[in-house]
Formats: C-alpha cells, structure tokens, sequence
C-alpha cells in the first residue's frame, strides 16, 4: 500500500504553461505542445518562497507527415526542424526515436527541453509567479537538443544549478550559477558524455564541494557470486576545488544491491543535504531506483544517509521505498499520459519537522510531498 503523507499533490501541469511565452514561440513552422512539465529542481529564495526550475518537454504537435519524423534543434539562436525517414528508425519510445542500424545507439527526441522558474509559496502548496521573463533556453551547441532536468544547490549565499544538456557533439552536464536563483550565468560543461544526475551537495566537506554523478556505459564487470552488490549503473562521487573542475573519489558511492530487481538501475534524485537519522547526523540523499517493466521501467525514491565527514561510507539506507508513483494523483491528466509508474524526485528543502520533496510525475507534472522527518528511520 502506498504511503500517505500529510500534504502530496500535483502543484505544476502541462496545463499551467503559456507556449505563447515560450522561447520557442514565433520561431519554428510548426504547432507545438507540452508534452511534460516535470523533473523540477527546487531551492528556497532569499525571500523564503520556493523555487522550482520545471523542465518543459516542448513537442512538434504533428512529427509525423510525408513519411518523416521530424525533431526540434537549436542552432546560433535559431530553430530548426530535422526530417528523418520513418524506414530508418524506430519510434516505440514516446520521448525519442532511435536510429536503426549502425554499431552504436543513436537516438534524436520528439521534443526540446527548455527551463522554466516557477516560484511557489514557502511550503509549496501554491503558485506565486512564473517567470517566463527568467527561463533559460539552449544558448551553446551543446544543448541544441535542449537542457533538462536540473538540480539547485545553494553553498554560502550562492547557488549552483547542474543540468543535462543534450545535443549529438555529447550528452553532458553543464553547470549554471547564480546570486539569487532567477539570473543564471552559464559555466559551461563540467562532466562529459553520459555523466548525468549530477547533484552538488549543499554544503562543503573539508572545504571541497562534494557531488554525486551517474556515469552510464554499455559495459561493466561483475562483481564476485556472493557479492552483495549487482554489476550495474551506480552512483558515484566527485570532488572539487570551485565546482568547475571535478575529480572522481576513488570509492563507490551508493550500488545496487543483487537482491532485489528494483534498483536494477538507479540515480541520483536531490542534492544531498546535512540531516539526523535515528540520532545520527550525516548527508540525507534522495535517489531512485529503477525495477525493469514495459519500455520505461517502474521508477521510485529510495534514501541513504551518508557519512557526513566520508560520503562514500553509508550509515544508513532504505530497502523500502520511500516514494512510490502516485497514479490517483494523475487522473485529471490521464489523456496526456504516455508513460506510466514513474517518480523521479529532484529538489528537497527543509520545512522544519518535515522534509518538502520535488519530484516529477510520470514524466508529465510536478509532484510537491511533505515528508516528516521522523519517516526517515531506518528502524
């Protein structure tokens, strides 16, 4: 049975946004939808309220017609639309096509992805402002196929902003900074090709900044028959001078355990943050756990606190989930489903004797959950 909390609901939808706003709007010859408005990374403002960075899926309305399939890129300012022939690939994936043929996955999406900031109330539960005029769009070659699902801390009144930038040159992390989370400069790219879910910690340990990462590969080796541990994606650890140049730790962060298939992939979800567990003090990660099914998988939300002097030592984890996906959440919406059973929690901000939990929903929406502190047990 899933867990209710004392406060769970949608906060932000594909309803919610005015494309008449977008930085795409006027500027391709094409009609366009929200496909999802979800993954949001979230922080709190100098004024107290909330900000969510809501990843916006913008999708071509028809990518269908004359036998091609068509995707969205950004080029010197400009958009474009790509013509594919539907012989050449393969379009069982909502959010993406692939390329048949070749040695190596080649994929282009249905939509582009743009950042939009949507500030809430101090607990999250309403809609203050959108801040269209704030939105951060691809600006550099690597992002023309958009920018997505970024994650927001804050160290020393200042805030870092990590996010996946996607275009064919790599699929990398790219990192923004900002004095007041609503002017972002952009930095540049920080982690190279397939190195994603990248989230700073909020806070330093021994005076370096701290960050977890999710490399991905096609290839890893197994670990030993009676291994605790399942030969997979994991997430691992990086250390920096200035949050620009990272380092990878030279030990594993959080791995999937092979007794169980429901973290058979995982990820990093909210930046880590300084909390006490069970009498403990140590760094609070939300991350999520992947069980295979369908096309997609079923995603949920797992925590592990790490030492807060050594975060490669984990002083506790859940087994049990701690967020499952909320389909009764989403009946409003259900003609704009396309896919199913997945939360992907991405923010988390301290609401005194809970915990405020951002997480996207089903690829669709932004899901906002109060959870108490003293949920968080690992008795």
């Amino acid at each position: 049975m899933m867990q209710e909390w004392p406060h769970d609901s949608l906060i932000f939808t594909p309803h919610d946004v005015d494309l008449a706003r977008s930085p795409l709007a006027g500027r391709i010859d094409a009609e366009t939808y929200v496909l999802g408005a979800f993954n949001p990374g979230m922080t709190r403002l100098p004024n107290g309220n909330l900000l969510l960075m809501v990843r916006i899926a913008e999708a071509l309305r028809q990518p269908v017609h004359g036998q091609q399939i068509h995707a969205i890129r950004w080029e010197d300012g400009d958009y474009k639309l790509d013509a594919w022939p539907l012989s050449l690939v393969d379009t069982s994936d909502p959010r993406k096509f692939m390329m048949r043929g070749g040695g190596w996955k080649v994929m282009a999406l249905t939509s582009l992805s743009w950042l939009l900031p949507v500030e809430l109330d101090a607990e999250g539960r309403q809609v203050v402002e959108v801040h269209y005029d704030k939105a951060i769009a691809p600006r550099a070659s690597y992002q023309c196929y958009g920018v997505e699902d970024a994650r927001i801390t804050q160290i020393d009144g200042r805030y870092y902003m990590t996010t996946c930038s996607v275009s064919p040159e790599r699929h990398s992390t790219t990192l923004y900074t900002s004095d007041d989370a609503l002017d972002w400069t952009l930095e540049g790219i920080v982690l190279d090709h397939q190195n994603k879910d990248m989230l700073i910690f909020e806070g330093k340990v021994a005076g370096k900044f701290w960050a977890q990462t999710r490399p991905l590969g096609d290839l890893y080796f197994a670990y030993p028959p009676e291994s605790e541990w399942r030969a997979g994606p994991s997430i691992n650890l990086a250390t920096s001078p200035d949050a620009l140049h990272w380092k990878p730790y030279d030990k594993p962060g959080i791995r999937p355990h092979a007794k169980t298939m429901a973290t058979a992939r995982m990820g990093g979800g909210a930046p880590p943050v300084l909390a006490e567990v069970d009498g403990r003090q140590g760094w609070l990660s939300l991350w999520h756990g992947v069980e295979p099914s369908g096309v997609v998988g079923i995603y949920r939300t797992y925590w592990t606190l790490l030492d807060r002097d050594d975060p490669s030592r984990a002083l506790a984890t859940s087994h049990a989930p701690l967020l499952d996906p909320a389909p009764g959440l989403l009946k409003p919406l259900e003609n704009l489903l396309y896919v199913h059973d997945v939360v992907f929690t991405t923010g988390i901000a301290d609401g005194g004797d809970h915990w405020i939990v951002a997480s996207g929903e089903a690829d669709l929406a932004c899901r906002i959950t109060h959870v108490p502190k003293v949920a968080i047990t690992g008795r």
